[in-house]
Order: C-alpha cells, then structure tokens, then sequence
C-alpha cells in the first residue's frame, strides 16, 4: 500500500479544536483521521478509516479464532421483539425511536439481544447445534444527553457485539472463559494497557459481569483495586462490607433542637459545642444523612425514595443507578410539595417514603439523625429500634482506603479508565422471552443460556490514541499505525524521486508506506504533520541524499541515525521484529 500525501485527503490542524475536551479527540481531529459532522458523530477520513480497519482486522481475527462466525444484522429494527422483552420500555429516552410511512413503530439498534436470540430460534434445533458464537462489527445508536469526548461517548458509535449459546451453564462458563482470554489477546495486540473489573449488567440483565478498563485520567469509569490481592470492581460494582448487627447499648432517642444545622458540617460543630448525647467526639461518620432521590422508571410514575447514607459519604448517583436499574434517579428538589419532607432535616424513623439504607447501617447501630422537624436533630436513633429500612443499597461513595471487600485485610485504590470491553453471563433471560428451545441429547426440550461480549471498537481508536500520544501528536502501535513507515521529502535536489523510488521498493516488500511528496511545502511543516499523524517509523530523504544516506527515525526511542539508502530496508524490517 502506498499513499501519498500530495493527493491523500488530508488536512492537518495548528489550532484545537473548540469542542475537543481530550487528547484523543483534539489529536485525532488535529491529525487528519476523523471530522465531526454532528453532535455524537464523526466522518472517518482515509487515515482514519485504516487504523479502524486495523482493528477490526485483529478483533475479526481473535474472534474466529474462539469459534466466531461473523453475521451482519440491520441497524433498523421493529418494535415488536423489543415489546416482547420490555426494553423498548426500559431503555427510555436512550434509544432513536421512528415510523414508517405506514405508521409503525422502529428503533436505531442501541444492541442486538433480540435479534440474535431469534435467528438463533430460526436457525437451530438440536443440541447439536450448541454451543454457538456469534459476532457482527456494527453501528449503534444511542440518544446520548451529553455526548462527550470526541469517539468516546457519541450517539453513533461501531462496536462488535458477540453472543454465545450452550445448553449448560458449565459450557456458557467455557465459552465465557475463551472469549474472556480472546479480548485479552485483542487488547495487547493493539497496545492497551488496561485492567478487567467486576461490573454491573445494567439493562442488559445477566451475570459474571466484567468490563475491560483502558487506564486513563479522562476515563468516565472509577474503579478501584486492592493493595493486597487482586480483586478489582468498577466502583458501581463494589459491595460494601457490612458490619454485624450489634446489640443496642444506646439510650432512648432525644430529639434536640439545632436550629441553623441543614448541613453536616453544622450539625457536627453544634453537637460537640452543647455535648448533645453526653458527646463531644462527634464526627461527621456518626451522622446518618439521608438523601432524597426521585426514581424514574421506564413506563412507570416516578417515585420519591430517601437513601441514607453515613453521613461522611456522598450519594454517588451512578451507583444508586446501577443498583435500581433499568431505573434512573435524579435529586429531589420539589420540596414546596412534600411538607412531610423537612430539607435538611430529615430523619429514618417514620419517614413518609420507602427508604433503603447503606449496608453500614446495620442492625443495632445508633446514630446522630434528622427528627422530621424544621431546625430539629435526633440522638440515639437505632436501626432496628426506631427504624427498619425497607432494604439495602449499594449508593454511597466508594473512597481511596476502604477495606478490601474481597480479602479484608487490604485497603481499595481508585483509578479511572475507559470502558474498551464488557462482558457478562446473560442467562436465560432472552431465551426465556422467546420461548428458545432446542431438542436435548435425552430427547426433551432444552433451553440455551447465554453470554454476551462486547468491544467498543471506535472507542477502542480513542482510547488507544489516550494512552499513545505525547507532546508532539499521536504515536500508533504497530498493529493499528495507518502505515508501517513515514518517508518525508525534504530537500530539491533529487530528494522527491528518490523518496518515491524507495516508496516503490517498500511497498513491494508488502510494507504500508505513506510518502511526504507534497510540493511547495517546507522541510519543517513536513516533521511537524509527520509527528503529528504519529507514525513510529520514518525515513527522511534529505540533505545526504548526494552521499548515499538518508536518516532513519523512531519516535518511540528517539533513535536518528543516517542510513545508506540502500539499507533502509534491511533498518525498517529489523525495527518492525
């Protein structure tokens, strides 16, 4: 392959773009490789149609190799198998819903669950046509709100979805293990340092969730990791230990007045200033704060709910979701209609709404609590005494040196990443919708259980752009770079014959070249774009052309070194291994 840069469609950027929040995206616009055309979606331009096609080469290859057969289904879809499974319910205002001119009700795929399950029903009917993995490489859409990051959170977005069906959870737990060692095949291959985390499955359904999480500052993903083994969760996934119910030493509840105290802080200073409960160590840790959260259910009205939490967290809304989906939740700020609701005094005993409590506050613990009166506290109030929480939630913030949930003895670090992978044991919760039997080897029917694997693939490009980057431009691994060497033309003196004569020999060798012969431009915007578009390797035919040498450069060791030209070949196939 060869390309030249004098009639690529190609324009490199000086300027940022306004809109660019990260690296990848300012680079990757920047370079030439992709182009905004709407909010949440992006032109692919020659460069960057190639390093996408690099990666589904490696992804369509990993995933062959595990069994895969690749199919290709239609982006839009009908309403009714998405009625069958609710999810035309549950997905809310996240899909791109249409009719047709005859009135009928479609989507813009957001996933393909549906689909797969039925060909699956169409096309198989004996156990000996399990297990079974299937893949597409396809566009989906989804109604982001707030689309973000350049490729790494737009409303169109490529991804390669897999699913596979066994007639057993052992086999699913086999497949599941292949496809889990595949994606980290993928992953290294296209030079992505990342970490697999315990996840959540969200609207998906399923379990043995687990998401592939490329390291980087501008991921949207917290997750956190053990100091002493090797547990990892994404933090909406991370269970809080619970404490033993306690036998209950506390005395009776009082209720003080604290007027001026609607926020922790306050409520703290003032309980150790009048020594409230025989205290004056009280802490913000002994106070039990107690949020209120309208849940929004798909189809549904929306309900208040209160979530309490000690009072030295947060409510981390993400967790809350994962821990209530398919429903979402928002603050609750509509107070003028919910007297009974006393903002900044709000207390578990009697409270007029459901209300689910951190796992910490367990049975027998006393707390430092609204009393459901405007400028009013409580102490001593127990759980299990003075209130019983209509249940547990996993909502308040996961922080840096909390107990290892895994192990116990270690303490969680957090780090951020991008979510690249996901994958996760479906069951039978598709199955099960369609009614999907095959004929069993005992000559019953059997119903096949599922798995599901995704890749972000166009994600996948950003993310490797986050992590291959310096100061200079983008820096492409081997196996995703557009092409396997950069040659520039610098100089009048022969050196643009010369520089395609090489290219000629390059390409013959089978290398991907992309040779700088554009006219009228000088030697130092050709570095400048050759370090912006981030090829490793690049050759510049130059002022020892006359000599017989042209220098060889690698960006990533920094190595320059001039070269016969002769043995520039011989150089670059030692460089690629």
């Amino acid at each position: 392959m060869l390309l030249r840069m004098s009639t690529l469609l190609l324009r490199t950027l000086r300027e940022e773009p306004a809109d660019a929040e990260v690296p990848s995206h300012r680079l990757l616009v920047r370079a030439g490789y992709v182009r905004r055309a709407a909010p949440g979606g992006h032109t692919w331009l020659p460069l960057g149609k190639l390093v996408l096609d690099r990666v589904i080469a490696v992804l369509r290859d990993e995933m062959t190799a595990v069994g895969g057969q690749e199919v290709a289904f239609p982006a839009l879809l009908p309403r009714e198998p998405y009625e069958v499974t609710n999810r035309w319910t549950e997905y809310g205002d996240d899909i791109f819903t249409l009719k047709d001119r005859r009135g009928s009700d479609y989507l813009l795929a957001p996933t393909h669950e549906e689909m797969f399950t039925l060909l699956v029903q169409e096309m198989t009917s004996s156990y000996r046509d399990l297990p079974l993995l299937l893949f597409q490489i396809q566009t989906k859409y989804r109604d982001e709100a707030r689309p973000r990051g350049g490729l790494l959170r737009g409303r169109e977005f490529l991804m390669k979805d897999a699913y596979s069906f066994s007639l057993t959870d052992a086999e699913l737990a086999s497949v599941y293990g292949e496809v889990r060692a595949a994606y980290q095949r993928v992953f290294a291959r296209l030079g992505l340092a990342h970490t697999i985390v315990a996840a959540t499955s969200g609207a998906m359904g399923g379990s043995a969730s687990e998401e592939f999480l490329a390291t980087s500052e501008v991921g949207e993903d917290t997750f956190a990791g053990c100091t002493s083994c090797d547990y990892a969760a994404n933090t909406e996934a991370v269970v809080t230990p619970a404490p033993p119910a306690v036998p209950v030493t506390a005395g009776p509840l009082e209720v003080h007045d604290t007027p001026d105290t609607p926020t922790i802080a306050s409520l703290v200073d003032l309980a150790n200033e009048r020594g409230l409960g025989g205290r004056t160590d009280w802490t913000a840790a002994d106070t039990l704060k107690n949020v209120v959260v309208t849940v929004h259910r798909p189809g549904a009205a929306d309900e208040v709910l209160v979530v309490g939490v000690p009072g030295d967290r947060e409510v981390d809304l993400k967790r809350l979701d994962a821990s209530l989906a398919p429903a979402t939740a928002t603050l609750f700020d509509d107070f003028t209609s919910r007297p009974d609701l006393v903002k900044g005094y709000i207390g578990p005993q009697g409270i007029p709404a459901r209300y689910l409590a951190d796992p910490r506050i367990a049975p027998g613990t006393a707390w430092l609590t609204g009393a459901n009166e405007p400028g009013r506290h409580a102490v001593d109030v127990v759980a299990g005494r003075d209130f019983t929480p209509d249940g547990t939630v996993e909502a308040a913030e996961v922080r840096a040196g909390d107990p290892c949930p895994a192990c116990g003895s270690g303490s969680l670090t957090l780090r951020r990443g991008i979510e690249i992978g996901h994958i996760f044991q479906l069951g039978r919760r598709y199955t099960d919708a369609f009614g999907v039997d095959v004929l069993g080897a005992d000559g019953k029917p059997a119903r096949p259980t599922m798995g599901s694997y995704g890749i972000g693939v166009s994600r996948a490009v950003a993310a490797i752009a986050e992590q291959h980057h310096d100061e200079r431009g983008l820096l492409w691994p081997d196996e995703v770079a557009p092409a396997d060497v950069h040659l520039v033309a610098a100089g009048r003196g022969g050196q643009l014959e010369a520089a395609l004569a090489l290219a000629a020999e390059l390409t013959g060798a089978g290398l991907r070249v992309l040779v700088d012969d554009r006219a009228g431009v000088s030697a130092g915007v050709k570095f400048t774009d050759a370090e912006l578009i981030g090829i490793a390797r690049s050759v510049v035919v130059g002022r020892r052309l006359s000599e017989g040498y042209a220098e060889f450069r690698d960006r990533r060791t920094g190595e320059r070194n001039d070269v016969p030209l002769t043995d520039i070949p011989r150089v670059i196939a030692a460089s690629l291994g």
